[in-house]
């Protein structure tokens, strides 16, 4: 094994579990001998090319800190969504994160985020194949979108999960309470991955039925005809109804309910605002009361709902990201399977990044019914566990204690 220091980022939307992931990357690199001082890159690859990279051991070398992070939601050493570009400029950028690894002798690189980040550490590993170096790059997972190929799931999205079940649950006894018909449109994350808006049907009453009583996806068309066909069969039965729709939701030409002309580095739109063009076209076509909400950021960092095997597993990823670098490997991602059978068990390992770099994980189609709007068990069946647990928060003033890194400086 290489002897040397290593750098840990942090990159694209934040979320209430990448934080454990890096207290567990920090402990695996603190238990490893080949490793000397542990860096923060500030701001992911942003900031790393302008050379803001920190100690972290003058922080997390404390172990109240250290067990505090854990728990702690959005990312401790800032994110960016940076794109590293191509040609001429391209290779200045590449040059200045070279220089970075190399005057601080860096010899293990983990990137901690999703699709995109994923995107560059194969970038890194390609570069470093071609102009030479002795960079290990390790591709640490992390999405609430739970969009990223060969992993089980993703850490960040079973917190999430439990954040959008219980507010759905919320949401349909809010409603229940008046005798009158009445929708409530409630609109989640998931531009091309519907995983968010099927947790929705973890919700359910104390018979077991889902109180979100519609779910659309972006897997699968929508259509407005469709959709006030089916609150109709719904009112035969109950007059207060909660649909959940994904913010990718498309029609069948693949064009998106809402999207705004803004484009990010990586050529994506900003959506939001499919709940409120449902909500418009069903008060237009049923006259009956209707209300969106839009959940947004909120689902990203609850960390007052966190699922506890979310917060587990996503430390000893973090701690599986060391030893896979310790085994010599470089440009993967360490990645999970779950076990067969009834009990839910899961083994960790890791994957080449060119397999999961620019692919997407979506949801299968046997986890909806026939129409299309509504969650099957086996859908239930690979949700549920990931929910499961609760932690205690550490409490100041009466509200949740962060570790905030600008308190250090």
């Amino acid at each position: 094994m290489k002897i040397g220091n290593c750098l840990i980022a942090q990159s694209g939307g934040p979320t209430a579990a990448i934080n454990a992931t890096l207290a567990g990357v920090y402990s695996g690199a603190k238990k490893n001998f080949a490793i000397g001082r542990i860096y923060g890159g500030l701001n992911g690859v942003e900031g790393i090319m302008k050379g803001n990279i920190i100690d972290l051991s003058n922080i997390l070398d404390k172990e109240e800190n250290l067990k505090l992070l854990k728990t702690t939601p959005s990312s401790f050493l800032g994110s960016c969504r940076y794109k590293l570009k191509g040609g001429t400029e391209g290779k200045k950028e590449f040059k200045k994160l070279f220089k970075v690894f190399e005057e601080n002798n860096i010899k293990y690189f983990f990137y901690i985020g999703g699709n995109d980040s994923m995107d560059t550490i194969l970038q890194l590993k390609e570069y470093q194949a071609q102009n030479g170096g002795d960079v290990s790059f390790i591709g640490v997972p992390k999405t609430i979108d739970n969009d990223l190929c060969c992993i089980d799931h993703t850490p960040g999205f079973g917190s999430a999960a439990k954040y959008i079940a219980t507010t759905v649950k919320e949401i349909a006894a809010d409603t229940a309470v008046y005798d009158m018909d009445s929708i409530v449109v409630v609109e989640v994350m998931g531009r091309n991955a519907g995983w968010l808006a099927l947790s929705g049907a973890l919700a359910t009453d104390s018979s077991g039925t889902c109180m979100a009583d519609l779910i659309y996806l972006p897997e699968n068309p929508f259509d407005y005809d469709k959709l006030i066909e089916d609150i109709k069969k719904v009112q035969e039965t109950k007059r207060q109804i909660v649909i959940v729709v994904s913010e990718g939701i498309k029609f069948a030409d693949g064009s998106l309910i809402a999207e705004a002309k803004t484009k990010d580095s990586f050529g994506h739109g900003q959506l939001g605002g499919a709940a409120k063009h449902v909500e418009a076209v069903i008060q237009e076509r049923m006259g009956v009361k209707v209300r969106s909400v839009e959940i947004n950021v909120l689902q990203r960092c609850a960390a007052h709902l966190l699922s506890a095997r979310d917060i587990n597993e996503s430390y000893m990823i973090g701690e599986k990201a060391v030893e896979v670098a310790a085994e010599g490997k470089s440009g993967v991602m360490v990645t999970t399977q779950r076990g067969k059978g009834d009990v839910y068990s899961l083994t960790f390992d890791s994957t080449e990044i060119s397999l999961i770099a620019n692919k997407e994980k979506v949801v299968p189609e046997d986890y909806m019914n026939e129409g299309k709007n509504a969650a099957t068990q086996k859908a239930l069946d690979y949700l549920m566990p990931l929910i499961q647990g609760e932690i205690a928060q550490a409490m100041e003033n009466g509200i949740p204690k962060h570790l905030v890194l600008k308190d250090f400086k």
